[in-house]
Parts: C-alpha cells; structure tokens; sequence
C-alpha cells in the first residue's frame, strides 16, 4: 500500500480505493467514477429555538453509489461534521456493506451542531427539519438513515415521524436504529460492539492466542466501547485500560467494567470520577494482546505506531489508523482488523431491521446474533484470506473485498 502519509478522511480512503480497484484490473475510469458520491446534498434548517430565536443549522447526505441497491448510512449531530467526512464517511459504508454482501450502496448524513447545548425539545425540531429538507432523495428503496455520532434510538423516531407524514404507506423500513415499539431490531444497540468482539474472537484464533484472561484496552467508552469492554468481560478476558475524551484508566489486573458502566454518564464520561489516570497517549502504547481504538480518527499515526506494543488492533472507530500507520505496525506483525470489516456489524443488523420491516416478521435476538455472526466471519474470512494470497494488508483486503461487488454492478449497468 502506499506510504503517503495523510490525516485528510476522504483523500486517505480514495487512495485506498484507488489501489484496491488497480488491483483487481480495472481502470481509470471506475477510478474515477467510485472515488467519489455521485451525490451530495447540503440543506439548511431552519429551527426555532427555546428562546425564541431562529437559528439555522447546516446538514449534509452523502450518496456514495447506488448501483448495488439503495444506499444506507447514519446521521450524525455533532460540531465538526463537515463536507469532506460526510463523503468520506458514505465511501466507507459502501465498503462495509460490500464486505458483508448487503443490497446497499453506501450513505451517510450529518448536521453542524452540539446537541450537547440543546434542548429536548430543539433537538426533536432539528431531526425533524432534517428529514424534511432531505425527504426527496431518501426512502426505504432510495437511502435509508439510521444512528451515529449523537443520535440514538428517540431521534430515529422522530424522523421516522416526520417522514410518515410525508410518505404515509412505507415510513417504518425508511430507518433503523429505532426503538422496539416502532419497528426497530432486537440487539440493534449493541450490534457494532458485538460484531468487534466476533472480529476480536477471529483475530485471536489465527494469532493462537487465547480469549480467557487475554489482555484488552479499549480507547473510547461511548457506546461502542463500553459494551465491547462488557462482552469481553464476560467472556473472560482482562480489560486493562479504557479511556474517555477527558484520560484514561489502567489496571493491569483488569478494570471493574460493571462498576465503570454504571457511573459513566451518557456521553461515556468516567474518567473524571478518579484521581490515578493516565493519558490517551499513554493507554494507546500499553502491552496488552488486543487494541481497539474506539473513540475518533487518526490516533494511531506515523508518529506513535512503533510505540504500539498489542498483538492486534481491532478498529472499532472510523478512520483511527492513518495509512502510514497501517503499514508501519503491519510491517511489525502486527494483525490489524480494519473498520471497514471490524464495525460492520451496525449496518448488518440495520439490514436485519430493514428486511423485517419489509417482511412485518421479527427474530429473537438469538436469532439476530447467530446471523450477524455468521455475516462476519464471512467477511473476516474473505479479507483474512486475500490478505495471505495477494500478500497486502488487512485494510488493502478489505477494500479490494468490498469494492469488487459495486465495481461489478456498475459495469453490469454500463454506467462505466
């Protein structure tokens, strides 16, 4: 893979696509056509206000390709959301979805915002001023939203709300991620963490090490993090260090992860609850058998990968390992699940979601776990075994693995 180092989202993944698509023999033409959305729409919102004032909030949807099937990705409201991870963000999701032989093309949504700063009441009007101003290219057959960054289950269903008032005969399949009652999966909440912990148990097996008691810091404890850290407890591994945006908390005895779910509060803040922390930097360097960088992009780079001393990296954030990086600790033997492949899991079970939206038939969640595990390994064992025939990294083999598929349709289509 190339050595260019850069901490840009969308230019990093374009060179990754762009190697990927060489690889496997097509040409500049699809190059150019996949490396970026064929759509893009930015909307502003205009939102009254709890004091009376209107203010207006810019959003964005990224369409990255439809030639599989309607495109699917989250909505995040978050300060820095901007153009160029929007795109970036869509691009990954067609891989993801790729990997796990979904009927989707890749999509994703943002609004500049804090929801941290709003009220209850402004956050319901703002998602569902959203969907209003995004209502003419989304559907549950065109591009179907679900949860990311600062969105939950609640806010799903306000959008989907809003979007049964405009298209009264097939709101409920128009998102995921949505609360029980309304038509949301069993083991939706928990799906991104539970699909690392499977990548977690495949990484394991071919490095011959085993789960009981194996060592594992995770770097973030939102959503993702705090249920991998209780899946990985409870199989009886040693989670020795977590960390918040605030600092980090080691313990090479292993942490009380019931106890720091528990005081963390909604954001996944828990740090500042004790006196004995240690730095981000600090817990990303420690020895441990596996890390999952969990928390934001570009934290494992040129600068800190031959600090690394863990025997795999399981990338449960988007974008935490920058390209450099990738090669560097890939050059040291270290196996790192990309992702792409690794956080897959959210929009396998948003799949699930959908179809039985569709069918108005819903599994147990044994059911939906049983699938979701079989979708993965598939996908690990496409990646893992591209990466030993055509000797290039995990995140190389991903892409060439998720790519191939859309790269077939569009030809198929004769859009290139």
């Amino acid at each position: 893979m190339t050595d260019i180092e850069t901490n840009n989202m969308l230019e990093s993944t374009q060179l990754v696509i762009e190697e990927a698509l060489q690889k496997l023999g097509y040409g500049e033409d699809m190059i150019a056509f996949l490396k970026e959305p064929i759509r893009l729409l930015t909307v502003r919102i205009p939102i009254r206000m709890d004091d009376g004032n209107t203010r207006v909030f810019i959003g964005y949807r990224s369409q990255h390709n439809d030639a599989v099937g309607p495109t699917k990705g989250g909505v995040r409201f978050h300060p820095d959301v901007n153009e160029m991870e929007v795109k970036a963000l869509s691009i990954w999701m067609s891989i993801k979805c790729g990997i796990a032989n979904l009927p989707y093309g890749g999509g994703k949504g943002g609004i500049i915002c804090d929801p941290r700063k709003m009220s209850f009441r402004e956050l319901e009007r703002l998602s569902r001023g959203y969907v209003r101003a995004i209502s003419q290219i989304v559907g549950p057959s065109k591009d179907i939203p679900a949860p990311d960054v600062m969105t939950n289950s609640q806010i799903m269903a306000w959008m989907m709300d809003e979007y049964s008032r405009i298209r009264e005969f097939d709101s409920p399949g128009f998102i995921t991620g949505k609360p029980l009652v309304l038509g949301g999966s069993l083991g939706r909440e928990s799906a991104t963490a539970r699909g690392v912990a499977i990548m977690i148990d495949e990484a394991l097996s071919k490095k011959g090490i085993p789960l009981q008691d194996a060592r594992v810091v995770i770097q973030g404890f939102g959503n993702a993090g705090s249920y991998l850290a209780k899946f990985m407890h409870e199989a009886g591994a040693k989670v020795i260090g977590i960390s918040d945006v605030n600092a980090a908390l080691y313990n090479e005895k292993g942490l009380d992860i019931e106890d720091l779910m528990e005081r963390r509060d909604s954001f996944g803040t828990v740090t500042n609850l004790f006196k004995d922390t240690i730095t981000n930097e600090e817990l990303l360097s420690l020895d441990c058998d596996i890390l999952v960088p969990a928390a934001i992009e570009n934290q494992i780079t040129a600068d800190n990968a031959d600090k690394i001393r863990a025997k795999i990296i399981v990338e449960a954030a988007n974008g935490p390992t920058t390209l450099e990086a990738t090669r560097i600790v890939t050059e040291r033997g270290i196996l790192l699940v990309p992702d792409v492949l690794a956080s897959a899991g959210g929009v396998i079970v948003s799949y699930f979601e959908w179809v039985q939206n569709n069918q108005g038939y819903y599994w147990s969640e044994a059911e939906v776990d049983t699938k979701l595990r079989e979708m993965m390994v598939h996908g690990f064992n496409q990646v893992y075994e591209l990466h030993q025939t055509r000797h290039v990294n995990m995140r190389l083999a991903a892409y060439m693995v998720g790519v191939r598929k859309m790269a077939e349709a569009v030809r198929f289509r004769g859009w290139v």
